[in-house]
């Protein structure tokens, strides 16, 4: 079922009221003021009720987890053809920020927030890409690429199956596995196939981990267990990103091939792009040398601090580009995240999930 709101929180289909506002103890000094044509947003089912999220997590971890070991990265529109630009960024209203919860400590200042996103995709086989843990009030919202959620395949159907595994790797749940409740998108995404809206907020389920004998256990909340990044919104493309990923494969030339197996970091400059290829006006890039593979989904955080393992989410990886014509990939594409990307957030961020255990 899909239920489309516009901005105010009222649906498009019939009148429903919902309490969107996000408190001021949540935003920080900023609060969202929406300017004229602010998005509209469409939140679609998952795991609607708690019987299927419970048979969708014993998909993934049963026998071991054999379909989590078994799933390959997903490889729909992992490269671009596009230029690095000097032109500015061009914002839809005033700056804000949504401050991060800082995460557990971990090696070299890794963030747990980050992990891999599992779905079943049209060709009924298990794919992966990444995903991070971001704060919301319910402490259950994780972002990734909008393609890593809808199908662009079947006509932006939801894909099926649909669970995060923060600090994946070889099968392991080290803070359990979340199951996917709803995904909120931009209308354009869906619509229009806008890639400036390639992007997707999914609240999740407390998560579970499951005994020898099969029998499930709650962990507890998303960003209770791991930490939350923060959220950033029409921000200046100055400074650096850090980029956090899964990549899997390699270059052109078959330099550096990846495993996609452990969490990797890169750091760059970010700037405006043009794509000769993919329908985008004002992508943003990163300087980063991740292969496409893997790294769909993947978290582009400002001002990050290696102490906290947190920082404020401000891009996801939608695809890569090799921008010089070396054979090597150098820039990772995302939407610039701009006042209707705080609108989606806004609604996702207050939606709550619960447990799926009784």
């Amino acid at each position: 079922m899909r239920t489309l709101l516009d901005w105010t929180g009222n649906s498009l289909k019939r009148r429903t009221t919902i309490a969107l506002g996000l408190g001021l103890a949540l935003l920080g000094s900023t609060a969202l003021t929406a300017p004229a044509g602010a998005a509209a947003v469409v939140t679609t089912q998952l795991a609607a009720t708690t019987a299927i999220a419970r048979e969708t997590a014993a998909f993934w971890l049963a026998g071991g987890a054999a379909n989590l070991r078994s799933a390959t990265p997903y490889g729909v529109q992992t490269v671009v053809h596009g230029q690095r630009s000097s032109g500015p960024a061009v914002p839809d209203g005033k700056p804000g920020t949504v401050p991060p919860v800082p995460g557990p400590d971990s090696p070299a200042g890794q963030p747990a927030t980050s992990g891999k996103v599992f779905f079943v995709g049209g060709d009924g086989l298990p794919h992966w890409c990444t995903g991070t843990a971001v704060q919301s009030v319910y402490r259950n919202l994780v972002a990734t690429a909008g393609h890593c959620a809808h199908d662009l395949q079947r006509s932006g159907a939801a894909f099926d199956k649909w669970v995060f595994v923060p600090g994946h790797s070889g099968g392991a749940t080290p803070w359990g596995l979340y199951v996917g409740k709803q995904v909120s998108t931009h209308y354009d995404f869906g619509a229009y196939t806008d890639h400036d809206r390639d992007f997707a907020l999914v609240n999740v389920y407390s998560g579970v981990v499951a005994a020898s004998d099969g029998t499930l256990t709650s962990t507890g909340r998303l960003v209770d267990n791991v930490g939350g990044q923060g959220f950033s919104w029409n921000q200046p493309l100055d400074g650096p990103r850090d980029v956090f990923g899964y990549p899997a494969g390699s270059h052109p030339d078959g330099t550096e091939p990846r495993t996609g197996e452990t969490l990797e970091r890169s750091t760059g400059p970010v700037f405006t792009m043009t794509l000769s290829d993919l329908a985008a006006d004002s992508p943003a890039g990163v300087d980063s040398p991740f292969p496409g593979e893997g790294s769909l989904g993947s978290a582009w955080v400002e001002r990050y601090s290696p102490a906290e393992r947190a920082g404020y989410l401000n891009g996801v990886t939608i695809s890569v580009s090799d921008t010089d014509g070396d054979g090597r990939y150098d820039t990772g594409v995302s939407p610039y995240f701009d006042f209707q990307t705080a609108e989606v957030y806004r609604i996702a961020a207050r939606q709550w999930t619960g447990t799926i255990l009784r």
